[in-house]
C-alpha cells in the first residue's frame, strides 16, 4: 500500500524514520511521487492553524481520503470536529506503536479497496461522473454495500439514479450464494392485494388464489429486496411490514406457518420522508428500521461537471460498438446551461432526442439539437445565481463568513472550475473569466500565498 506522508512541523518531521519504519512493518510504503491519487498521512504535533490550513490546501487540490495523526497527543474535541470540516477522512494518535500502525494499514486496505471498485467496470461504467459530490455520494455508498449487511434508504430527486444505486447495492454484495434482486414498486402496489405481493398466498386464500404464490419477500431470499418509492406505501401497509423488516419472517396470505427470510432492504424515495413523519404519512417506527444508512443522491444541478461525461456516455451507448463521436463546442455550452427538472433522465432523453437527428459520424453539432431546445437569447442573458449559489451565501454569512472573505472563495471556486474545464490551459480558463493570462497568474499566487502560514516554513515530505 502506498501513502504520501506529510509532517506539519519540526517536531512530526522529527518522527520522520520512526513513523517509517513503523509502518513499513505493516506493508506502507511511501508514495514515490508526490500524487494526490493515493491517500495521505499527515503528521502534527500541535492542533493549532498551521494544521488546519495544510488540510483545507489539501482538499483544495483534490485529496479525498487524508488521515491526520497527533504526534504523542489527540487533539480536543472541538479542534478534531474542526480538522475534519478543514479535510480529514480521519484521525489517530500516532506513538509509533505497531498497534496504530495496523490500524492505518486497515484504513489504507479499506481505501483502497473502495478505489479499486469505483474505477472497475462495474461503476466506472454505468455510474459515470468525477465531481467531489458524486464520487464522495459513490465512495460512501460502495463502503456500506461491500462491507456491510446494513439496509439503505436512497433518497433523491426523480432521474437522480436511485434505482442505478440499489442495483449497485445488490451486485456489491458479497455473500457467496447471492440470491436474487426483487424489485417493488410501491406506487403500483393495489392495497387489497399487497400481503399476496410482499408475502405472498396460500391456494384459496382469497377469490382467483388458484395455487400456491411466493411473494417478494420469499423470492428474494438470499438476496435483495428493493422497495422504490416506498414513501408512497399506505399506513395500513407499512404496519405490515414492520415484522417481516425487522424479524425477517412472515407468512403468506391465508398460511399459519412462519417462513424465514434473509434479504437485504434497499428502499428509495423522493419524498422528504423525515417530513411525513411527523406529518402521521410515514410510520416513526418503520423509518428507522428501513433507515440504517441514508444516502442522498444529488441533482444534477449540483455536479454540473459530470453534464458532458454523461452525454458522451448516453451517446456512446446509443452507437455501441462504434466510434465514439466528438460534441461541438457549442452544443456542449448549451447541454451546460439548460437546466434540467428531470435530472440525468432528463439529459439522457435529450441526448437521445439528438442522435435521432444526427447524421454521419462527424462531430455532433448546433443543427442536431431539436428546434425547441435551441436557446432564444445570448448565453449571459440568463439568470445564474440559482437556489444553491443563495444557499452557500446563507451558510457563509450564518457561520459569520463576511463580505471579503465570501468573495475571495467565489473567485477561486471560479477559477478551479475554469481551469478544470480547460484542462489546466491557462489562457483557455482566463479567456473563460474575462481576464487576461496575466491576471490570472497574479491571482492564483496571491490565493496560494494566503493558505501559507504567518511564519513559513518547509514541510519536508518522504518520495
Amino acid at each position: 500500500m502506498e501513502a504520501r506522508l506529510l509532517y506539519c512541523d519540526e517536531a512530526s518531521s522529527r518522527m520522520e524514520s520512526e513513523s517509517m519504519a513503523a509502518l513499513a512493518r505493516v506493508g506502507v510504503e511511501a508514495a514515490a511521487s508526490g500524487s494526490l491519487t493515493c491517500p495521505t498521512l499527515v503528521f502534527f504535533s500541535g492542533s493549532g492553524p498551521r494544521v488546519l490550513q495544510k488540510l483545507a490546501a489539501l482538499r483544495a487540490a483534490g485529496a479525498e481520503r487524508v488521515l491526520a495523526l497527533g504526534v504523542g497527543h489527540s487533539p480536543d474535541q472541538s479542534c478534531a470536529w474542526q480538522m475534519l470540516c478543514a479535510g480529514a477522512s480521519d484521525l489517530l494518535t500516532w506513538n509509533g506503536s505497531h498497534s496504530v500502525a495496523m490500524s492505518i494499514a486497515a484504513r489504507l486496505t479499506r481505501w483502497k479497496e473502495i478505489d479499486e471498485l469505483l474505477d472497475s467496470p462495474l461503476i466506472a461504467g454505468s455510474l459515470v461522473g468525477k465531481s467531489p459530490r458524486w464520487q464522495s455520494t459513490l465512495r460512501q455508498v460502495v463502503e456500506v454495500a461491500r462491507f456491510t449487511p446494513a439496509s439503505a434508504l436512497i433518497l433523491g430527486e426523480s432521474g437522480t439514479g436511485k434505482e442505478l444505486i440499489a442495483r449497485l447495492f445488490h451486485s456489491l454484495d458479497p455473500r457467496p450464494e447471492k440470491g436474487n434482486l426483487v424489485i417493488v414498486d410501491c406506487t403500483t402496489v393495489v392495497p387489497e392485494l399487497s400481503g399476496s405481493e410482499f408475502f405472498g398466498h396460500e391456494r384459496g386464500a382469497f377469490t382467483g388464489a388458484s395455487g400456491t404464490r411466493d411473494g417478494a419477500f420469499a423470492l428474494a431470499r438470499g438476496g435483495t429486496v428493493f422497495l422504490d418509492e416506498v414513501g408512497e406505501l399506505p399506513l395500513a401497509l407499512q404496519a405490515q411490514l414492520l415484522r417481516a423488516v425487522q424479524e425477517q419472517t412472515f407468512k403468506r396470505v391465508g398460511g399459519n406457518t412462519w417462513f424465514k427470510a434473509d434479504f437485504r432492504l434497499v428502499c428509495a424515495t423522493n419524498r422528504d420522508l423525515q417530513a411525513a413523519v411527523q406529518r402521521g404519512e410515514f410510520r416513526h417506527d418503520l423509518y428507522h428500521r428501513i433507515a440504517n444508512w441514508v444516502f442522498t443522491l444529488p441533482p444534477l444541478r449540483e455536479r454540473t461537471e459530470d453534464i458532458v461525461p454523461l452525454a458522451r456516455h448516453f451517446m456512446r451507448q446509443r452507437r455501441a460498438g462504434l466510434e465514439p463521436l466528438e460534441i461541438d463546442a457549442t452544443v456542449e455550452q448549451c447541454l451546460l446551461r439548460r437546466q434540467y427538472p428531470g435530472n440525468i433522465r432528463e439529459l439522457r432523453q435529450l441526448v437521445m432526442r439528438i442522435m435521432d437527428r444526427h447524421v454521419g459520424e462527424g462531430a455532433v453539432t448546433a443543427g442536431d439539437l431539436p428546434l425547441l431546445e435551441r436557446p432564444e437569447a445570448a448565453p449571459g442573458a440568463r439568470e445564474w445565481r440559482d437556489n444553491s449559489f443563495l444557499r452557500s451565501i446563507g451558510l457563509a454569512l450564518s457561520s459569520g463568513v463576511g463580505m471579503k472573505e465570501i468573495g475571495r472563495a467565489a473567485e477561486d471556486s471560479a477559477i478551479q472550475l475554469a481551469l478544470r474545464e480547460a484542462d489546466g490551459n491557462l489562457q483557455d480558463a482566463a479567456s473563460r473569466l474575462g481576464v487576461t493570462d496575466r491576471a490570472l497568474q497574479l491571482r492564483r499566487a496571491t490565493a496560494r500565498q494566503a493558505q501559507l502560514p504567518a511564519q513559513p516554513q518547509q514541510v519536508p515530505e518522504i518520495s
